[in-house]
């Protein structure tokens, strides 16, 4: 049966999917119905049949018939109205395949290549790598140089904290180092048997503890309360120290009051442990030098490491448990001494824990690095075998899995709990992420594509930063490369832009394909996922799609060239459509039927019409287009063709990238007419104009009827947010047009309702204009048509606009990455991909009256004011206020006919109050206006305001910094190739 956790990531949650419940023993039940009615003479089922053994064989009783058939229908894609054995097990092989590599395609994780270097001057190799919570990045040399480092390795700081000596005198060395945030303080190691202090801002000695038993080689610090921490270190011999410390701040203002030595405040461990706010515990726990030391503050247990096999590691507690025969020896020593020894006795020979107090780990050639998360409950091992083991913290019997794959030592472990991943480094500079459910490697770096080379000495791993540091002869930066994830509330269909969308009648889905090869398969009535596959074309983006006329099959044209044919429900290519020699972008494609016969037809980078004959029967996987029509080789389009719409039974148009309109009869494959799309009337800069034709339309009804036949019924879209009509019937003419854009955005798509009243126009900063034209057009240039709503459905240009559900739903995408349904008045009803789930028969399941919220924060949703774009002061603003209370209501005159306006709200005292407090306005260039209004829904007038100003007017262009520390900065409204050089100051109003 299929994995559980496969299952639920593509439950259904409207029905039990049949094919989710399908086990081994099941199969077997359904292959022997099948050959009881092949032995009977029935070598195919129809649906009657197919029910009958699917309720026989699977024994469920929550499911109806209406499930069984979808079933069935998934299955006969080609709508044969019956099905074979074969057909069932391929359907159900390829389901459960493209759900696994789904998965897996989540899961992937990748560094980003090469590595950042930054090199160092010569000198002792470094000793580790820290991060203090401000996400500064410390390392330390050997000789005792601290460096500061910004999180993209940008040096801040260096400074060597250890005094020059005589030239006689042997140079001290650093051991290990850690940062005391709580205090200010970096504690480093030193081979003389030292641990320092150093102020963590300015690096200025504090004090020190000295002579330790011997060398501390590894430091790890906590806080453990209150102004109570805990210094850990492991020695040459074996040890591990604990130093608990309460009354923190006191104690080192005491000791820095102590005498100098070397220009530090000194103090003995012994000396230090007579004070009653310091203990000193002191365990004897392993039979080689200790490797890693580290608290668990989630066990609250001590963790260290060293390469002698039956103590390789080690997990004990910090103070020993009550031993009666221990307590009454140390009251009588305490009685026979007079004094109480907060140390143990004779730190020389240190006490072994009791067994009961530790669980020790025997792992053959020990342990160099190691790391613990409590939240996966999981202790990760490694050493010389150059394996990575996997344990369970309280189980040290025997790993719960081997993870290898690096052919030398391992250097370094991580785990990153939030993503269930372990990065692992080794000795050869090879660096490897593991996924820990799947116990699989997801990615490899090798030193080539790296280019991290040189003794390795140190790594770190930053979650906060979701970067590996690594240490060698120089600083490398390695940050995990991931996809652009949603902030805060945001909600996302995809993890890359959406290209395009469709609904499938037939089985009440939705298919959206994106800019990464990936399809997925929406549920129409509840949101749910459904089923995805990715790498539809490769690594290509999938630019448009269509279904075939039952609604079974979805064709889906890339750039890469080709068109595909596909089994959406399983992801199985049951054709592909291409040409031999080309493999130019395809833009656009449609299904058209003539003489009972199914075309595929698209067009694209190539200025050509393709055509393709679609045939069930045909058994060649691959096909050739039909020979072109000698019109279109000779009178077609010189310019890359954008879209393209057909209006049965025999027009065809299609738009190109220079305004060109073809009008083609599809019967003899004659051009019937042509048009140049005009410019707007007020345009003084031509040569620089967008005329494309990206969105065509037929108006079908006018079409087919005489009585219009000098109407229009062709609708286009064209420069600056206009939208022109054509006349094509009689001998083709330009009749209309108006501004459908009211911001003057590119339209890019549009589309009409079953009865042609309304036309619904979506441009590229996400707004939606509805229109009513049924009475426009009809004849000469008339005024422009009433706007009835508009309202602003994604951040980003619209990819897909129809109108669905017997013309009552409307489906948008967009390349903000997501795919949503509002209903045809405006009202939202949800994002494909979000949590809950709605019921599309059930408004109380909308998100209406809410919105997105992204909408309601970018800055193009913000009402229309002069003080926002800088054109009045604040003072011109209260005195004009002041002086409309005043004025005569009847000499106020309504503009309402330029633009748009805000329908009134009722907002009280506390309204303004609050927004007032909210809101920062922009006095002077280069500020970024935050825009924290309009916390519910019901204060944001008609979805967000029509007024349009270009994003960055808020900021001092000069100055490029600004724009890359503000993450909620929205380039939606910019033309998308200039939005990629806005890090670099290149983007231009």
């Amino acid at each position: 049966m299929l994995p559980l956790s496969y299952k639920h990531l593509f439950e259904c949650q409207h029905r039990g999917d049949i094919d989710q419940k399908v086990s081994l023993q099941n199969l077997e039940k359904l292959k022997q119905a099948f050959e009881e009615f092949e032995r009977g003479g029935v070598r195919v089922l129809d649906m009657s049949n197919f029910r009958h053994i699917v309720k026989k064989c699977l024994g469920l009783h929550d499911i109806n018939d209406e499930q069984i058939q979808e079933l069935f229908m998934k299955i006969d894609y080609a709508g044969n109205g019956t099905i074979v054995w074969d057909e069932f097990c391929t359907y159900m092989q390829l389901e459960y395949m493209e759900i696994e590599e789904s998965v897996s395609r989540s899961k992937q994780a990748a560094l980003a290549l090469p590595a950042c270097i930054r090199s160092m001057c010569h000198g002792e190799p470094v000793l580790g790598i820290r991060a203090t919570p401000d996400g500064t990045i410390v390392t330390v040399r050997e000789e005792g140089t601290v460096y500061y480092w910004s999180s993209e390795l940008q040096l801040k700081k260096s400074k060597t904290v250890f005094q020059q000596r005589p030239v006689n005198r042997k140079l001290k060395w650093a051991t290990d180092f850690v940062v005391m945030p709580q205090y200010n303080k970096l504690i480093i190691a030193t081979g003389e048997r030292e641990i320092q202090f150093y102020e963590l801002s300015s690096l200025e000695p504090y004090c020190q503890l000295s002579a330790l038993e011997t060398v501390p080689l590894r430091l790890d610090y906590c806080s453990t309360g209150p102004d109570e921490c805990m210094i850990l270190y492991g020695d040459a011999q074996g040890c591990v120290n604990i130093i608990l410390i309460t009354s923190v701040g006191d104690m080192l203002r005491l000791w820095k009051k102590l005498p100098m030595v070397e220009n530090m405040p000194t103090i003995g461990i012994d000396g230090a442990a007579l004070s009653p706010n310091v203990t000193h515990i002191r365990w004897k726990i392993h039979g080689d030098w200790v490797t890693q030391v580290k608290y668990s503050e989630s066990m609250r247990a001590i963790i260290s490491s060293s390469n002698h096999e039956p103590s390789a590691l080690v997990i004990g507690c910090t103070r020993p448990t009550t031993n009666i025969e221990q307590t009454l020896r140390e009251i009588r020593e305490f009685c026979r001494e007079g004094k109480t020894r907060k140390t143990q006795a004779g730190l020389g020979t240190p006490q072994q824990r009791p067994a009961g107090d530790q669980t020790v780990f025997s792992i053959y050639k020990g342990v160099k690095t190691f790391d613990l998360c409590k939240k996966q409950n999981l202790l990760v091992t490694g050493g010389m075998d150059r394996l990575i083991r996997m344990w369970n913290p309280y189980v040290p019997g025997k790993p719960i899995g081997y993870l290898s794959g690096h052919c030398s030592p391992i250097f370094y472990l991580s785990i990153s709990p939030e993503d269930g991943r372990i990065f692992s480094v080794s000795m050869d500079n090879i660096i490897k992420i593991w996924d820990i459910q799947d116990q699989a490697c997801l990615f490899t770096a090798h030193p080539k594509a790296s280019l991290v080379h040189g003794d390795l000495s140190a790594c770190f791993y930053s979650p906060s930063i979701k970067a590996l540091y690594v240490a060698t002869d120089c600083m490398a930066l390695l940050p995990l490369r991931t996809r652009a994830q949603p902030r805060g509330r945001l909600i996302v269909s995809h993890r890359e832009p959406v290209l395009c969308c469709g609904y499938s009648e037939s089985f009440r889905q939705v298919v959206s394909c994106t800019e990464g090869s990936v399809v997925k398969v929406w549920d129409f009535d509840t949101g749910s996922q459904v089923f995805e596959f990715g790498g539809a074309h490769g690594v290509s983006a999938i630019t448009c799609l269509t279904f075939d006329p039952k609604g079974r099959r979805l064709v889906t044209g890339g750039r890469d060239g080709s068109l595909k044919v596909w089994n959406f429900n399983n992801g199985q290519c049951l054709k592909i459509f291409q040409k031999e020699s080309e493999s130019t972008e395809v833009c656009d494609c449609t299904y058209l039927t003539v003489n009972r016969n199914t075309y595929i037809i698209s067009v694209g980078w190539n200025r050509r019409i393709d055509i393709y004959f679609d045939s069930p029967e045909d058994p060649h996987h691959i096909q050739s287009p039909q020979p072109s029509w000698q019109d279109d080789l000779k009178y077609g389009h010189k310019e890359d063709i954008l879209c393209v719409a057909q209006c049965p039974p025999s027009l065809l148009a299609s738009g190109s990238y220079d305004g060109e309109i073809i009008v083609w009869n599809l019967v003899s494959g004659h051009l019937q007419c042509r048009f140049l799309t005009p410019l707007p009337t007020d345009c003084s800069h031509s040569e620089d104009v967008d005329r494309s034709a990206s969105s065509l339309v037929f108006l079908r009804n006018r079409a087919l009827n005489v009585d219009f036949i000098s109407a229009a019924c062709l609708v286009s879209s064209g420069a600056e947010g206009y939208v022109h009509f054509w006349n094509v019937l009689n001998g083709g003419k330009f009749l209309a047009s108006f501004e459908a854009s009211r911001l003057k955005y590119q339209v890019t798509k549009l589309a009409v309702t079953r009865e042609e009243d309304c036309l619904y126009a979506a441009d590229q900063a996400g707004f939606i204009f509805v229109y009513d034209i049924k009475t426009y057009a009809l004849g000469p240039e008339q005024e422009a048509p009433k706007m009835l709503n508009y309202w602003r459905a994604h951040i980003s240009s619209i990819t897909c606009l129809q109108i669905v559900e017997d013309g009552h739903v409307l489906l948008t995408s967009s390349t903000d990455c997501t795919v949503r349904l509002w209903t045809v008045h405006g009202e939202f009803i949800g994002t494909f991909g979000q949590s809950e789930s709605w019921s599309i028969h059930t408004p109380t399941s909308w998100k209406h009256p809410t919105i997105p919220y992204e909408i309601l924060i970018d800055p193009l949703s913000m009402p229309a004011h002069s003080i926002l774009e800088e054109e009045v002061s604040v003072s011109d603003v209260i005195n004009s206020e002041q002086a409309e209370e005043t004025r005569d209501p009847n000499d106020i005159k309504s503009d309402s006919s330029s633009k748009p306006r805000q329908p009134s709200l009722q907002i009280t005292d506390t309204d303004i109050e609050e927004e007032i407090k909210s809101l920062s306005y922009p006095l002077k260039q280069g500020k970024w206006l935050r825009h924290e209004i309009f916390k519910n829904a019901n204060k944001l007038p008609n979805h967000g305001g029509p007024k349009a100003y270009h994003t960055l007017k808020c900021f001092d262009i000069d100055d490029t910094s600004t724009i890359c520390k503000k993450p909620d900065l929205s380039l939606a409204v910019i033309d998308p190739f200039l939005s990629s050089f806005a890090d670099e100051g290149s983007a231009q109003s």
